[in-house]
Parts: C-alpha cells; structure tokens; sequence
C-alpha cells in the first residue's frame, strides 16, 4: 500500500507525457505555418506544467503541506490536463474517421469540437473557482407531518452543512456572507450538519468569531462529520489527535454551539416538545464508525432522566447525521425518526440543473446526494431525509454548478 501514491504518480506522469506528445505530433504534422514555432510553445508551456506537476509531488511529500496552495496547485493542474485530454480525444477520433471514411473534414472537425468541448471545460471549472464557490443558494423547503405538534406549525429550521473553512485559508470573506443570509432569514433553529473542517481543528480559529454571530431563538445545533475527526492528518502522538478534537469540542461551545455527539435534547414550545437528535459520524469503511442512535435515544444533553423517558413516546423526531447512508442503510427502517437532516455528499461540487432536473456525479455513489427524500419504515409511516450539498469545498477550490447552500425548512402540522 506504501507504494501505491509513487505508483500512481508514475502513472499520472507517463499519461501527461503521452498527451503532450501527441499534441507536440499533431501540431508539428498538421500546422502549415510555422510549425516548430508552435511546437516549441507548446513544449514550453508543457514544460512548465511539469514544474507545477514536481511542486504538487513535493507538497504532497511534506508533513506541513500547504493545503490551501495545494488545492489550488491541483486545481490548475487539472484544468490544463482536462482541455489538454478532450483535444487529444477528438482529434485522435477525427484521425481515426478520416483513415475509415477517406475524409479530410472529419479530422477537421475532431480538432474543433475538442478543442471548443476543452474550452468549455476549462472555462466551467474556473467559473465555478471564481464565481460559483462565492455565490449562495437558498433552498426552500415544506415538510407536513401528523406528528408535528400544532404550536410548531410553521417552525422553520435553517441547515447548512461542510463549510470546510480550511479551504479559506484565514480569509473570512465568504464565511461572513453565509453567516449574514442565515441570520436574515430570522430562523427558529439553526443546525449544522458536520465537515467544519478540513483535517484539523486549528483551521477553525479564523472564523471563531464570525461563526459565533449565528443567532436562533432556539440556538445552534451541531453534529461532527469525517473531516472533523483528523482523520485524515498523520499525527505523530495519539495525544494530539486527542487533544485536536478536545478542542473542536471547546470552540464550538465558545461559538454558542451545541454539539450533539450521541445525544438528544427537546426544544419546547408551551407544553408541546420535539425531540432533536444528533449522532457523531456514521462511517463507511475506510472511514471509522463513530454514531451511535441508539446511545443518542438514551444519553440526553441535560442529563437529566426525565428526559430519556420522554424520548420513548410519539414525539416528532429530527436526527442530525453527517451521512445520508446512516438514513438509507439503518434510520430509515430500524427508527421512527421523521426527519433526518444530513450533508456529506457536496453533490461531488458539479451539479447539473434545468428547471426542476438535477443531476450530481454524486449519483454515482449516493442514492440520496442532495434534496428531500422519502420512504416508509419497517412499520409502514413516512420517514424523510434532507440532504445539504454544503457551502464549502474539499480537495478542489470549485463548485461547478453545485452553488453553495443553506436550506430553509418550514414545518408543517397536517
């Protein structure tokens, strides 16, 4: 396994060289006018691809890599290959038709319609960088249920999910905003759906102080996802791992914070409750298993007995999990949960959308990837999921269509 990332570099190497040569050979046979001139840029330009491809390599290798200059390094990188490989694509089958079918314009036309798709998805992938990443989409929601009491008819919560503020660096620009569109929206509730940060908790002390200016006549609710474990940092003692999410734990307290980590507590309206259930992250392997529902029935925030009794009878129930898996492979069937709200998928950053059509990459992985769904338990009654794309980013600095979101949710009595 230690091998495998020297393996995979090789591999990524050998396959830009491939299309670089390939280019370097079609201008060189194909460009009438000053064709060594133009293979010579080329080869320049390649050249320099390369020197960025070495810097990726010695960032990944360092144990103080630079995640936010990495990103971007990555990014740019990719964006170069992916116009680079739907040239080579077209071109090579412009090639291939014309040897077939004895025609100069099909390799004509190969060459245009890769380059111009290249383009394309070179100018999409900065767009959704430089444009999209910044913007933020506000998504309206209705759930009716009969279990609802009647003084939470019109209860609206606000969801966002994955801010990932690592991927800001210290810059708190964006973060402002998010913050400023949830507080206008005057929320009964706001919850946050895991994914604070990218791989440890220092890169949360920027935004301490814009994040803690959420403000909800019920307060701020919050659960942990993957990235909030260090999982993914190779700490040199356990102990400081430890001591890591010690302090995730303590700062999202000092923002005004509730973390729901396997427990409950119930938010009250007269004499009328429902219940708000948060469970640490339910992983998939390779990730680790941390949610526990069952010790989130019992283990009330308070502490205080009364309340894990009144947990077992009809009350509405909204669980707070990171991963919409934890609702379609066990919430959904074993629980009466009516409501579970999750993040997670990012809708893979890349979302299609025409009118009410939606289509995710993500749907490739997830069943349920971004929106509301449905499904009745193992007793017969309804039980629904809302899954947040996110407003932040991971691995690279884009959204490409997959705006960054906060969802409204207004509960309906029925």
């Amino acid at each position: 396994m230690r091998f495998l990332p020297v393996i995979t570099i090789i591999i990524l190497f050998v396959f830009c060289v491939g299309i670089d040569a390939y280019i370097a050979w079609d201008i060189k046979s194909s460009v009438r006018k000053r064709p060594k001139v133009w293979t010579g840029i080329h080869i320049g330009f390649s050249l320099l691809c390369w020197g960025l491809l070495l810097a990726i390599i010695l960032c990944m290798g360092s144990k103080d890599r630079p995640l936010f200059s990495l990103m971007w390094m990555i990014y740019t990188f990719l964006s170069v290959y992916i116009l680079k490989l739907l040239y080579v694509i077209f071109s090579a089958l412009g090639r291939l038709l014309r040897l077939i079918l004895k025609n100069d314009k099909c390799f004509v036309c190969g060459r245009i319609v890769g380059l111009a798709l290249g383009l394309i998805a070179f100018i999409a992938m900065w767009w959704g960088a430089l444009v999209t990443r910044y913007e933020v989409d506000i998504e309206k929601v209705t759930v009716s249920s009969e279990r609802l009491p009647k003084s939470f008819d019109e209860y609206r919560i606000v969801q966002f999910s994955d801010a990932h503020v690592g991927s800001w660096g210290d810059d708190t620009t964006f973060i402002s905003k998010l913050v400023s569109e949830i507080n206008s929206l005057k929320p009964d509730l706001i919850v946050f759906t895991g994914d604070i940060v990218n791989m440890e908790t220092s890169e949360l002390e920027p935004f301490l102080n814009v994040l803690s200016k959420l403000k909800a006549r019920d307060g701020v609710y919050s659960v942990l996802g993957n990235h909030d474990y260090g999982d993914y940092k190779a700490w040199e003692n356990p102990s400081d791992r430890e001591t890591n999410n010690a302090l995730l734990a303590i700062w999202q307290r000092q923002m005004g914070w509730n973390l729901l980590n396997n427990r409950h507590v119930f938010l009250k309206n007269g004499t009328d409750s429902i219940a708000l259930i948060g469970v640490e992250n339910w992983g998939e392997p390779p990730f680790r298993q941390y949610g526990d529902i069952v010790k989130a029935y019992l283990a009330s925030a308070s502490g205080r007995p009364e309340d894990t009794d009144a947990l077992k009878d009809n009350n509405f129930k909204i669980l707070l999990s990171h991963n919409p898996e934890h609702w379609n492979r066990e919430v959904s069937f074993s629980t009466n949960v009516d409501l579970t709200l999750s993040g997670h998928t990012h809708a893979m950053q890349t979302m299609l959308r025409l009118g009410n059509w939606r289509w995710s990459p993500a749907e490739w992985k997830y069943q349920q990837w971004g929106g509301l769904y449905e499904r009745l338990n193992d007793d017969g009654e309804p039980t629904r999921l809302y899954v947040n794309i996110g407003s932040g980013e991971v691995g690279i600095p884009a959204r490409i269509g997959a705006t960054p979101e906060i969802t409204e949710i207004t509960l309906k009595c029925k």
